[in-house]
């Protein structure tokens, strides 16, 4: 795939839906409105059942300025849909933009503007800011003067809310896929950042690339429900930052909720597969506490 000037394309927005059909047509129609069209649009469809795939081929033979592939696989959940979109993927820059948001004004044009200012820096990629429909930035912006950091350390020094995550797409792939786990659909996106983290810092870009809506059935919306669902995915994410600590107060909060879920998940021998056995044997009092809280937050 070509943009209009004959030069490859470096951007490839993504976004896993699952029977979102009646929300899926904000993106795209923020896509439509981007002055630069050098991006393609990969949906995947995470096993929806309503017109998803009628109302995607409609605009495929629409004249819109980009290129729109459609990939369908079987309902697994988010991480699971993202692992497809990576396989999918094969320009140098990829960004999800989730199926009930919208790309912000002239977000495609400041990515790429950005990129060509840092591309040869070292980043993994470009982290920007999420608003709300409002313009109102999600969580905190950034610090005055920050120019590069990592995703856990932008939240590790007081950074809060959801951040856009531009990532070059030969670095997504280079750490592993988010696990399955079976019975399970969540996975934290977060695993892979984390990876990433290790190794490379991203360039920071303070300007709004993504406007969000928090829908009622979705996934931050119904977090204890998540919990409770899916405890061994939850263990799994506790279990890699234990072994990527932040601080010490961090630290006890993630082994209260790796006990927590453990135990939800009937893991029998989660002490000692702890970083620290003696310390996990020490929050498991609190994990077991969390474990009772959660199963009556999810009801």
């Amino acid at each position: 795939m070509k943009s209009a000037d004959d030069s490859p394309v470096l951007l490839t927005v993504f976004t896993p839906t699952y029977n979102r059909a009646h929300t899926l047509a904000r993106v795209y129609e923020s896509l439509r409105a981007q002055p630069c069209k050098d991006f393609l649009w990969l949906i995947v469809d995470d096993g929806s059942t309503d017109h998803t795939a009628e109302l995607v081929k409609a605009w495929q033979a629409e004249e819109n300025g980009f290129e729109i592939r459609y990939v369908y696989k079987e309902n697994g959940g988010m991480h699971t849909a993202h692992n497809t979109a990576y396989e999918n993927v094969d320009t140098e820059l990829n960004v999800c933009i989730d199926s009930d948001d919208a790309m912000a004004e002239n977000a495609v044009a400041l990515i790429l503007e950005k990129w060509e200012q840092v591309r040869n820096n070292g980043y993994a990629g470009i982290m920007g800011l999420d608003a709300d429909f409002a313009g109102r930035v999600i969580g905190s912006g950034f610090p005055e003067g920050l120019t590069e950091s990592t995703v856990s350390g932008y939240y590790a020094a007081g950074g809060s809310g959801d951040k856009k995550l531009v990532y070059r797409t030969d670095i997504i792939k280079s750490v592993p896929p988010y696990p399955v786990f079976e019975g399970e659909k969540y996975v934290a996106l977060s695993y892979k950042y984390r990876l990433i983290d290790q190794k490379y810092k991203m360039a920071v870009l303070d300007r709004t690339l993504c406007n969000v809506e928090y829908q009622e059935d979705g996934s931050t919306k119904n977090m204890w429900r998540q919990y409770l669902r899916n405890p061994k995915g939850f263990a799994f994410w506790r279990l890699v930052r234990l072994q990527t600590p932040e601080s010490a107060k961090r630290t006890l909060i993630d082994y209260v909720h790796y006990c927590s879920s453990s135990i939800l998940a009937r893991e029998k021998s989660f002490i000692r597969k702890a970083p620290s056995p003696a310390l996990c044997a020490v929050c498991t009092p609190a994990g077991f506490l969390l474990s009772c809280i959660v199963k009556k937050k999810a009801r």
